[in-house]
């Protein structure tokens, strides 16, 4: 299997500029890979690292120390020292970022939302619209709410167009946060499937999952943060 996602040695702290400077240390020296076809679930108590531990894989956050080789265009690239263009780029094509909250934007449709990527990506007007209301409809979002902007709609439907759009055309790699957290049941088991899908399309995936079941259904491997919370 194709190596997407090599870590080595990053650690990070945060410093606490306003308060005198103040070092708080959050993990140190992690290391792991995660191949095309795996899901990694971060795993340890909240307030491990886990969430930082993403947003550092993403480019949103930058390590203390380490690298972050991820895979793009058959070639391994080292998103902390990448320039902000060549993230930019890693992001639109290879690397996704599912988090637990839809970034509302004002007078977007929900339908527009989820077809984004797939445009972004070449895909036909026609063929994005098609494919877009069939992932919302298998989300269980009414119709009746597909021609409109989300920021009204409850935290559960936001969540759902949200999933839609990132699983609408899945990344070759997907960093997933808290995707259920919103959701009952009949949803959190479609997300299950189709991340189950992408994993079979040849997807890396590394999520946190909080709900045990969600987390067992997913998880191929698992990596226990708190063992690396050392001094950072």
């Amino acid at each position: 299997m194709t190596r997407m996602i090599h870590v080595e040695n990053v650690a990070k702290s945060f410093t606490l500029h306003n308060q005198g400077g103040v070092r708080l240390p959050v993990f140190d020296n992690v290391g792991f890979s995660v191949a095309a076809g795996e899901a990694l679930v971060l795993a340890g108590a909240s307030g491990a690292g886990k969430s930082s531990l993403l947003r550092i894989l993403y480019g949103n956050y930058r390590p203390t120390r380490g690298t972050i080789a991820i895979t793009h265009d058959g070639r391994a690239i080292d998103i902390v020292s990448a320039v902000p263009r060549t993230v930019l780029e890693i992001r639109r094509r290879t690397l996704g970022f599912v988090s637990q909250f839809l970034r509302v934007i004002p007078r977007v449709s929900a339908l527009d939302i989820v077809r984004d990527p797939l445009l972004a990506r070449g895909a036909t007007p026609e063929a994005a619209t098609e494919r877009a209301q069939a992932m919302l409809a298998r989300l269980n979002l009414p119709e009746r709410l597909w021609t409109l902007a989300p920021a009204t709609f409850s935290g559960g439907e936001q969540q759902r167009v949200n999933i839609a759009r990132s699983f609408v055309d899945p990344s070759p790699i997907m960093l997933i946060d808290e995707p259920t957290a919103s959701l009952d049941a009949a949803n959190r088991d479609v997300v299950v499937q189709l991340i189950a899908e992408a994993r079979q399309a040849g997807s890396a995936i590394v999520g946190i999952f909080h709900d045990e079941a969600v987390r067992e259904a997913v998880a191929t491997r698992y990596l226990d943060i708190t063992d690396f919370r050392k001094a950072a």
